[in-house]
């Protein structure tokens, strides 16, 4: 059976509720669900509850999450001038 992958954008704006709302779509996916963090800045500590949740959840489902696009440099240009 081959394995269907959700991709999911991640709204640099809202990314605890978008960390949440893919939690909830987890039960739809088959194999694999990809997050693109490519517009994502910085992670505040509510999606960092939110993206434990997910990761927590998706273990259960035996779901497999990627993260892409994700930056952990600190050569970041917003961080330069915070």
């Amino acid at each position: 059976m081959e394995s269907i992958a959700v991709w999911v954008k991640i709204d640099g704006e809202r990314v605890a509720d978008a960390l949440q709302e893919t939690c909830e779509k987890l039960d739809s996916a088959q194999g694999e669900v990809a997050l693109d963090f490519s517009s994502v800045i910085r992670i505040n500590p509510a999606a960092l509850r939110e993206l434990v949740a997910l990761g927590d959840r998706a273990d259960e489902k035996a779901v497999k999450v990627v993260l892409r696009g994700v930056n952990m440099g600190r050569d970041h240009p917003s961080l330069l001038n915070p």
